[in-house]
């Protein structure tokens, strides 16, 4: 027994996962359990570049899409331990361009009413995903068809935080803010409201304050040229054959060279091991390796359930895209948390809190039992396959102590 795993029942683990790769539906992945802060289990198996054949390992630099949303949620809750900012302060009072939004009230992406919101947007309305933005990707709602027409989120070359926000002055909100629960570029906006608030760039910010003195150095907004040997390929699944179709080459990626557009919501790269001390802070409740960041009572407000009336994301969600299941599962500033395990269909802790990448990469942190679990990979979509379902069981049958 290690760390109170039982070995032999954490080799179901890589027994189980490894079938993934055999029928060519991942290209390789990387996980790691960790209990008290000390590694538990870490396996790895196949390809970081399957045209290329070169072996996936611990050090591999993956895109982790979404799992930039906690790093940029605590840079921005570093700034409220300032007193840089109030959360329930309107989001016009930084975005004076914002302070006529209006709401969309019928119609379609060219012809449409809108109507003033109940109430202002507020900074914890984009930290909770409540604002009333969306993803253009989507595809579910004209204010979506709108975001797209726009290329609202980074899309076209050139563009930037501060033509995102000028753009999004003139679009419609979803719905209210407060009343409903939508998948957006909230974060993005939080990394704007970064560059307003720390008057620095939002990638400057991070580097300064989060990942140089946590010693995260192959993590940032594009891959260093040290790096580039150890950028992953990332693949699309064939729906069809269940198989790999390159999306993204490591060797012509975009990630190689800085972007113009800095997404706190998607845009940053990582490491397993970097990722793993990101997290080992917010289980250390703000300290790890006798670094800083935040507050323990700021990290444990973080991570309860900031939904009114304690409702769950199938309560108060629109249930076309996410990184989580809406039932049982709420959403604090920047993750989301298990309310109830058994509403949510899957082994957890109440109180645990997660995210996880587009590409399927997914972390989890459970408190009550001092874990944390990291899986890497490059698939897109994250809803492929029931990965990160199956690997919670997977990791808890393991748990005997």
């Amino acid at each position: 027994m290690t760390l109170g795993f039982s070995q032999e029942k954490l080799g179901n683990i890589q027994a189980f996962a490894k079938g993934y790769v055999d029928s060519g539906k991942l290209p390789g992945y990387l996980c790691l359990v960790s209990r008290f802060g000390e590694e538990a289990h870490f396996i790895s198996y196949g390809k970081r570049d399957v045209e290329r054949g070169t072996a996936i390992t611990r050090d591999t630099v993956f895109r982790i899409y979404s799992m930039s949303k906690p790093i940029t949620s605590v840079a921005l809750m570093m700034l409220y331990e300032k007193g840089a900012f109030q959360l329930d302060d309107p989001v016009s009072k930084y975005i004076p361009a914002w302070r006529d939004l209006k709401v969309f009230a019928g119609g379609d992406a060219v012809s449409f009413q809108v109507q003033p919101p109940a109430r202002p947007m507020l900074i914890k309305d984009l930290l909770t995903h409540t604002s009333g933005l969306t993803y253009g990707f989507l595809g579910a709602h004209p204010v979506d068809a709108m975001y797209r027409a726009k290329q609202i989120g980074g899309g076209a070359p050139g563009t930037t935080l501060t033509g995102m926000i000028d753009d999004l002055a003139t679009l419609p909100l979803q719905f209210s803010p407060g009343t409903e629960w939508n998948y957006s570029v909230s974060t993005d906006v939080l990394g704007y409201l970064i560059q307003v608030l720390a008057d620095q760039d939002l990638d400057q910010y991070v580097a300064q304050r989060i990942t140089r003195p946590l010693g995260m150095d192959d993590t940032g907004y594009f891959v260093a040229p040290k790096n580039h040997n150890r950028f992953g390929a990332c693949y699309d699944r064939v729906v069809a054959t269940n198989s790999l179709k390159l999306q993204d080459d490591p060797t012509t990626s975009p990630y190689l060279k800085s972007p113009t557009f800095l997404s706190g919501g998607g845009g940053m790269v990582s490491t397993l091991d970097d990722y793993h001390t990101f997290t080992r802070m917010l289980l250390g409740k703000g300290v790890v390796n006798d670094v800083r960041l935040l507050g323990r009572k700021t990290v444990e407000y973080m991570t309860v359930n900031h939904l009114p009336a304690n409702k769950d994301l199938a309560a108060m969600g629109r249930p076309i895209f996410s990184e989580t299941p809406y039932e049982g599962i709420g959403f604090g500033l920047g993750f989301s948390v298990v309310l109830n395990p058994a509403t949510a269909n899957v082994l957890d802790s109440p109180g645990e809190f997660a995210w996880g990448g587009a590409a399927s990469t997914y972390f989890w942190i459970d408190p009550m039992e001092e874990l944390i679990v990291i899986f890497m990979t490059q698939l897109l979509p994250s809803s492929s396959y029931p990965i990160r379902r199956q690997l919670k069981a997977l990791v808890y049958q393991a748990l005997i102590d």
